[in-house]
């Protein structure tokens, strides 16, 4: 535990972001009023925030050494609460600077700890600047890297050639579909995901509820003329309950939707390879359903087991190609950097296996220590790479991804991920996941139907996002649903409140 003394006054969010960039450089760090310890950093601040270019000072002492750093930038000639966020930001880039200078470790994603950078740089674009003037503002205002900026410059062009009306959407939705249940639960996952059994019929329950919400909303849509963008069956793992009941589902679905021929996406995970069967393929062609996700996760059978994965290497190769067989023609993939003792050897091999086949698109996530997780729980339990390592892994992905031609086409980050690194989406050009990118940037309202499903409601006009989270347990779904139906669509009378016409 590293202690950070401040001899400021300051609110507890505030503590809260400079704790958040102080974990970015020490494993456990805390920031609070001065203590009595001779290993404890100190930071005094001061600030001058009067005339045209406000300006924010730091001096940091550890170890005998002193560090300062002085920041300035043009007064925001706007309401007091970006006037507020201006000054956060000032802060954070001079605490940045200071901790970098004092430790010799480099941010490359600067002082971005829970911002989405793309979306960031979408919102600098919709302002009316270049996409070199957007680039330099990711660089001066938020301490990103050159590297870093480019990236996401690139990721966002991708994202404009997939979907060149990606900011004029805001009157369509998404609909998210979540189903809860897993073979087991992963020990890095969070989810809403509860290992499937079938005792006092809770998974029968579950079902009946989210038809009625299906119908509900769906109704809902159509009264209102509201077209659907995408629709994403997530969880869980959806292709856990059996075929009959996904058939049932996409019935509804066809049967409650508006506008079913035009949603430009619908997208089934299957990522559990022990959850694919023959019967639930077939299902999943009668409905033209052809994209899916089959995710190993890691090529390694003992790291399959390490994380509560009851599948085989061997498993996940037979089922890709069956889904292949049977007419999947859009499959993802996902690998996760830094799982329980693996390093680059490992890595390695996973992005060899992974070319062997050459999906259409591969999720390179890097492990994140989630508070309810198993694996955070028990860290001790679990031995995984260093900060090096996994940059190394990470740079190693990029290379892989050129050399099979694949295109970076979203990127999002977490909280305690490991080597405060970044979760890349790549496809091969033109098979990007539309979901995944409006989901990614807040481009509309998303609708969350079912166990634990989050919506965010986007309001068309000022771009506000409301969140709003159905029940995470299957009992208290199956008890609560019908108020969830209710508080969704007084959400949506908000943001849509008339008719839309038709063209």
């Amino acid at each position: 535990m590293q202690q950070l003394n401040v001899f400021e006054e300051f609110p507890q969010d505030w503590i809260r972001m400079f704790t958040h960039l102080a974990n970015l450089f020490f494993e456990q760090s805390k920031v609070g009023t001065e203590t009595v310890d001779d290993a404890a950093i100190d930071i005094r601040f001061s600030e001058q925030m009067n005339g045209p270019e406000p300006s924010i000072s730091a001096v940091l002492h550890w170890n005998g050494r002193q560090y300062t750093s002085d920041f300035a930038e043009s007064a925001a000639e706007t309401e007091e609460k970006e006037l507020v966020r201006q000054k956060k930001r000032m802060y954070s880039h001079v605490l940045l600077d200071v901790l970098e200078q004092a430790t010799g470790m480099q941010q490359e994603w600067g002082i971005l700890t829970g911002i989405r950078p793309t979306k960031l740089y979408h919102m600098y674009k919709q302002d009316g600047y270049t996409t070199d003037k957007a680039k330099q503002l990711l660089q001066q205002r938020h301490r990103v890297s050159m590297r870093k900026s480019e990236l996401i410059a690139q990721i966002a062009d991708i994202q404009l050639n997939a979907l060149p009306d990606l900011y004029s959407l805001k009157q369509e939705v998404s609909i998210y579909i979540g189903i809860p249940f897993c073979p087991t639960k992963c020990a890095y996952c969070t989810f809403p995901a509860y290992a499937i059994h079938r005792k006092n019929g809770r998974v029968e329950n579950f079902l009946d509820g989210l038809h009625e919400e299906m119908r509900a909303i769906g109704s809902w849509l159509k009264e209102r003329d509201i077209r659907i963008t995408t629709i994403y069956f997530g969880g869980g793992t959806p292709t856990s309950i059996e075929a009959d009941e996904m058939d049932a589902l996409y019935q509804t679905m066809a049967d409650s939707f508006p506008y079913m021929e035009q949603v430009r996406e619908v997208t089934v995970e299957a990522g559990r390879p022990d959850t694919i069967t023959v019967p639930k393929l077939e299902v999943l062609k009668k409905w033209g359903i052809d994209r899916i996700s089959v995710n190993p996760q890691s090529y390694t059978d003992e790291t399959l087991k390490a994380i509560g994965r009851h599948h085989s290497v061997q498993e996940t190769i037979d089922k890709y190609w069956l889904s292949r067989e049977q007419g999947m023609r859009n499959i993802n993939m996902d690998l996760i950097i830094g799982l329980p003792n693996e390093g680059l050897e490992e890595f390695e091999h996973s992005l060899a296996e992974t070319e062997k086949m050459q999906p259409e698109s591969l999720t390179i996530h890097t492990l994140s220590f989630k508070r309810a997780s198993e694996m955070t729980r028990n860290k001790d339990k679990y031995r995984v790479a260093d900060r090096e390592t996994v940059g190394k892994m990470m740079q190693r992905g990029e290379e892989w991804a050129e050399t099979n031609g694949y295109i970076p086409y979203y990127l999002y980050r977490q909280k305690n991920i490991l080597g405060n690194l970044e979760n890349v989406g790549y496809s091969k050009p033109g098979e990007e996941s539309l979901y995944n990118i409006l989901i990614m940037e807040e481009a509309q309202t998303i609708i969350g139907l079912g166990c634990g499903a989050s919506s965010k409601f986007m309001d068309p006009e000022t771009g506000k996002l409301t969140q709003f989270h159905n029940p995470k347990e299957p009992a208290a779904y199956i008890l609560g649903f019908e108020e969830s139906i209710d508080k969704k669509i007084a959400y949506l009378e908000e943001l849509f409140p008339s008719v839309h016409s038709i063209d």
